[in-house]
Parts: structure tokens; sequence; C-alpha cells
């Protein structure tokens, strides 16, 4: 409950004002994907939409908090506990990861069609599939769907799938301690067919809904002699606001469901990375005299960092150090009024370099009437800028050098950041949470090749404290001591030295050495060949890590031999999207191989979401004697940077994922080549162009 509450007040703080919400948005169902009362339905959230919820129904309790990553995938982490009565202990907890794909959107002749797994990765008793069609007509919305393991328990039908391949013929187990995996998805001899409807009332925010499921409580049955409830709800839902919603409804004559839900999109939520100064002015008439050494000096007064200014025929050649809480095309936007204000009457083209820690991107070439008409006439547009500006990603286009080169110490930056994890999916202990926050200062870089960082931890609350007694402590632990790295108050979360390079702006790289984070310290590094104007990516890193000791002053001492792990990634982002799914294979922490599989959706904002699942070679055990090859969770971060007081690049970071696990964790590098380069990318540029304008 303590989730809940600082759910609901974390919603209702970001959520923009509203007097009712629309009716026609969708909402969730008992399990938290949208749906019926009980039963999913084929709808999605809107793209980027964050749910958390709560949800009662005799004899489980479900937490849960999703995330729709991309307009047709829904990911939900979801904690269900037996428990009759809210007011006691829960006898047994079941956890699971669940995933909703939108495999078909409505037309006028179509139903939306979904594919659903309930459960995807977690426990048995509450794993389940299906297969779900929507129609709307009017103020109604169908839904009729097929369903298999706990949605098919009703065995209405024999399993098609039988005909493609005896693999989906096989016995399915409805309970048992060994989670469910994919190779139980879909199985079993029969299936279950459930429809319902949801109307739409005349009243803003209020819809009914009726089900009749194909859950027929077998495991329950079987386990405690439960009387099951009728197979038909029906009931209401209510959202007197567009990010709170309300549900209660009667399933059968004899038990009440209940649900409270919160949703929201963080491209709504009132926060960005830094607070934005005021732009330099660009002056209509041109000065009759300029020279590189006035732009070098003018542009340093405002802070934006031009170094490498040279004057090369009629045009002027630069490097800009970027700030990375700020977008690109706004600091090139502040670098070229500098330059044209001070470079007297002849240079008519700027090409500025942008780089970023040290690391190289594209020289970006821009006609000087262009930023003239658009920013002191007012009479052009960040288009026009756009189709005269050229874009450089090769060695052939690095422009003289001069005197005027970057000084030979920077202080980059501090920020802070607010760091709070919690974990639904915990079989043995119930929802687990920890919160810490952290001081971060990036810098100082040394002549342009070294890059350092450094950033204390500061343990606030958990309730980690007996982690440990109900699991055993591995005989080298890489997650599973967290209790005692929390039990630290104050810590050297991270201070390390890094050499940056860049062979081009296509082929990036970085030597890292010290400590590299939290449990971990170490030297390895990273290679990224990221094309410019492409949609992928790819690289790999290695890491010699040695496991710091918590019970040293400020965890500054190891505990045991080194060990080695690596992996080869890559990436893909989906056009017009902000979307990323990276694929990432090697050796993790236990020494175990395995992949992962992420995707992270971006927002103008600065606001990141991400959903990870990454599958080992080894297993975990929990109390009740099951194993796991998997290790899931989603995560938010939520600029701060605007808010008066706190400094630019903060952040509040929220993730969700099970606490204390070995297999399939990976080293949380203090440089990552992707995300750093992501300001120099294309797409970045292209997104956020329009900031070359006011």
């Amino acid at each position: 409950m303590r989730h809940i509450l600082i759910l609901s007040c974390l919603f209702g703080f970001i959520s923009p004002s509203s007097a009712s919400a629309t009716n026609l948005d969708y909402s969730g169902a008992m399990t938290g994907v949208s749906g019926l009362n009980s039963m999913p339905n084929a709808r999605h959230y809107k793209e980027g939409t964050i749910t958390g919820g709560i949800s009662t129904l005799d004899p489980y309790l479900h937490t849960y908090l999703g995330i729709q990553l991309a307009e047709p995938l829904f990911i939900n982490v979801r904690q269900t506990a037996e428990i009759s009565n809210i007011n006691d202990d829960a006898r047994r907890l079941y956890p699971g990861l669940d995933l909703k794909l939108r495999l078909f959107e409505e037309n006028k002749y179509r139903p939306e069609i979904s594919l659903g797994l309930q459960s995807a990765i977690g426990h048995k008793r509450m794993a389940g599939e299906y297969i779900a069609f929507s129609k709307r007509y009017k103020k109604f919305d169908f839904t009729a769907g097929l369903g298999w393991g706990r949605y098919g328990s009703a065995n209405h039908f024999k399993n098609p799938l039988k005909s493609i391949s005896n693999h989906f013929d096989k016995a399915r187990p409805l309970d048992g301690e060994m989670p469910n995996t994919p190779n139980n998805w879909f199985t079993g001899e029969h299936i279950g067919l459930f429809a319902g409807l949801e109307y739409f009332t005349p009243i803003n925010g209020l819809s009914i809904k009726a089900d009749y499921g194909a859950d027929r409580y077998i495991a329950e049955q079987n386990a405690f002699n439960f009387k099951k409830p009728a197979p038909w709800s029906i009931g209401v839902n209510y959202a007197p606001t567009n990010w709170l919603d309300a549900a209660l409804a009667l399933q059968g004559t004899d038990k009440i469901m209940g649900r409270l839900s919160f949703k929201s999109i963080p491209s709504k939520w009132p926060f960005t990375n830094t607070r934005r100064e005021k732009a330099p002015i660009l002056y209509p008439a041109r000065a009759s005299n300029g020279s590189a050494s006035k732009i070098f000096v003018e542009a340093h007064k405002d802070g934006t960092l031009l170094y490498d200014v040279e004057k090369h025929n009629a045009q002027i050649y630069s490097s800009l150090d970027l700030s990375p809480h700020e977008t690109t095309p706004y600091q090139i936007k502040n670098a070229a009024i500098h330059i044209s204000n001070n470079a007297g009457k002849t240079p008519e083209t700027f090409s500025i370099r942008p780089s970023i820690y040290n690391l190289k991107g594209p020289r970006i070439t821009i006609n000087r009437r262009d930023i003239e008409k658009t920013l002191a006439h007012k009479q052009g547009s960040a288009n026009e800028i756009w189709a005269n500006a050229r874009f450089e990603a090769d060695n052939n286009a690095n422009g003289p050098t001069s005197a005027l080169t970057r000084s030979q110490f920077k202080l980059d930056h501090f920020r802070l950041i607010l760091d709070n994890q919690f974990s639904l999916a915990e079989e043995d202990s119930g929802a687990l949470y920890r919160s810490a926050l952290l001081g971060r200062l990036e810098g100082p870089s040394y002549r342009g090749f070294l890059h350092s960082g450094a950033s204390l931890r500061l343990n606030i609350a958990d309730n980690l404290e007996r982690l440990t007694e109900i699991r055993p402590l591995s005989t080298l632990p890489v997650r599973s001591d967290v209790d005692q790295f929390a039990e630290k108050r104050v810590a050297i979360d991270r201070a390390y030295l890094s050499f940056t390079h860049s062979f081009n702006p296509e082929l990036h790289m970085h030597l890292t050495g010290g400590y590299l984070e939290e449990m971990y310290g170490g030297l390895g590094g990273e290679i990224l060949y990221r094309p410019f104007g492409k949609r992928f990516a790819f690289g790999a890193d290695a890491w010699l890590a040695r496991k710091r000791d918590p019970e040293t002053f400020l965890n500054t001492g190891y505990t045991y031999d080194g060990l080695l792990t690596g992996h080869i990634n890559g990436w893909y982002d989906f056009p017009d999207r902000d979307l990323t799914l990276q694929a990432r294979f090697g050796r993790y922490l236990a020494e175990d191989f395995g992949a992962t599989l992420s995707l992270q959706k971006g927002f103008e904002n600065g606001a990141k979401l991400e959903g990870f699942v990454t599958v080992s070679n080894d297993a975990d055990f929990d109390l009740f004697g099951g194993t796991t090859h998997a290790y899931h969770g989603v995560r938010l971060s939520l600029p701060l940077g605007s808010v008066r007081y706190v400094p630019s690049g903060s952040e509040l970071r929220i993730s969700a994922a099970p606490f204390g696990r070995d297999i399939g964790q990976s080293l949380d590098a203090p440089i990552k080549l992707y995300d750093t380069t992501e300001a120099l990318s294309y797409d970045h540029i292209a997104r956020y162009w329009k900031d070359m304008t006011p």
C-alpha cells in the first residue's frame, strides 16, 4: 500500500489539471492491462502512458505498474497476493511480467486484434495467454477472445494450435513452483472463450462494463477448496480526472471486484532537463569589424563553449562543447548568434562541429543569411535554415585549427539524482523498496581527451534488512548483498577517470577505470559504430570488474578477485517514435551467459521510459524451491532540472525490478556511448531543429 500511496501522490502532482476525462479513454481490467472487469480486451493506452494501481477480487490482491512503451506494446509488472481480507497478511505471492501486443489496428471492417501474455515470465498460478478482438460501435465497445492457461480453464474448445505442432498439445500445469516460461505459452489440450462489452454513458468519464470469462479457478480449488465465483460480472468504471479512475463490479452474485488506477503520460509533465535561459540577441546590422578572438570571448561570457574558432575565406569554423542537458540545435543557435554578432561583415557560412565529453559529432554548416532572416528580421523559419544546412560526418570536414582551443581544465556539471527502486515481483518477501540521493559531478575534462566523474550516495530509506534472512546469500554475491550496501548511510557511488576519443564522427570509444558503480570497480571500455543518418548502431564493451566491499570505509575496499564481463550490443531507432530497441548478448557479472532485450521510449521534455528482460543460462532460486532464468523490469527517468533551486540535469529515477538477483546482472558503466552520442545523432538534431527559432 505504501507504494500505491506514493504513486497516487506522484501522478496527482505531475498530471495536468482537468475537470473531467474524456469518455473515449479506455480503462484497465483487474490486473492492470486495458480491459473490462476481470477480462482483457484488445485495446491499448496512449503511447507513453504509465499506469499504476491496486485491485482486489477474492482470493487475490493485485498491485501493478505498467508502461505503454509503444503504440502496439504494453508491459506490466504485477504482484498478486493470495489474500481474502485486505487487513490480513498475504499467504502467498505470485509475481509476474505481463505483455500485450497489438497485431492489427481497428478499421471499418476489422476489429482491433491483440495478443496478450499474463505472467509471460512469472508464477504459473496466474499465467495465461489470450487473443482478444475488440470492435467499436458508437458508444459500445465489444470484445471477444480465446484464452489459454488460466484464461482457458473453462475448456470450451480443443486447442486449435495442436494442428500446427504437438508442442501445443502437451499438458498445461496451472500451478507449481517452477516459473512460467515460453515453453508453456499457448499449450494445453483445451482453450476457453471470453466475451464482454463496455458502454460509454453520456456522463463524462463513466462507463458500464460486463464480461463473461473462461477462468474457472482450477488451481485455487485444488489448493484450498476455494469456492469459484460465477463466470459473469457487471460493473462501473468512473474517471473523475484524466489521471485517475476507479471501478466496482459484481462477480456473480457473491463476490465484489474493486480497482483504483492511476495513469499519466510523461510528455505532459511540467518538467525539463534545465531552466532555459534567455537566448542572446542577434543584431540586425553586421558589425564592421570582427575576429575569431572576439567570437571566442563573447561566447564564453554567455556560457556558450566555442573553441577552435578560425576564419577561413568566407567561412567561420568552430567547435562547440555541448551541455548534456540542453538540445543540440538550441546550443547551435546560440553559437551561431555569437558568431554572427562578432564575425564582421564578410563570412557568409558558419561551420560548427558539436562535441560532448570529447566525442565529436558531424560538422554542421549553416548560412548566415538564413540565421539573420529568421532570428533578426523574423521573416524566416527553422525549416528554411534546415533546407540550406549541410551535415558532414567525415574526417575530411575537420576545418583548420587555431590557438583558441579549449582550456586546460573545465568543470562540467553538478546534478542531483533521487533514485527510487522497488519491486512488486518478489515471491518470498512482498514489496521491497530502496531510496537514495546521489550528488554527481561530471568533470573536469583535461585537454580534450580525459574525462572524469564522481558521485556520493546518501541512502535514505529501505526495507531490505530481512533479505538475507529469507534468501541464502551466494558464496560470491553479485547483487544479492544489496541490503549490506543499503545499510551504509553515506558511500562513494562512483569515482572514475575516462579516456574518450572519436576516430571519426561515426566511430567512438572510451577506456574507463575506477569505482564504476555502487557495487563494482575496475577497468574496461566500449567501442561504438553509429553511422550518421542511419537508424542502426552496434558496438561492444568489456570490463575487468571487482566487487566492492560494503564493510569498508565508504565502500572503498574490494572483496574477491576480478571477473571478466562484456557484451556485443546493437540498437535500432524506430522512425518518428523516439523509440529505441537494444539487443545485447554476452557474459554477465555472475559469469553467466545470456541476452537482454530492452525498449526505451523518450519524450521531448527529457523523460525516458524503459522496459527490459534478460534471459540467462544460469538460474536464481527463490524461497519456495522454484528457479528462474529471467530478470526483468521497467524504469522511468523524470527530469527535474527546471525546478527552482535544483541543478540542471537533476532527475527522479524510479525502477521496478526484482531485488538481490545474481543472474543476468550487467555492470552499470558510468559512460554509455550510445546515450552520450545521442546529442550528436541525426535523429536528435532533426527532432529538435525547431529549437533553432525562439
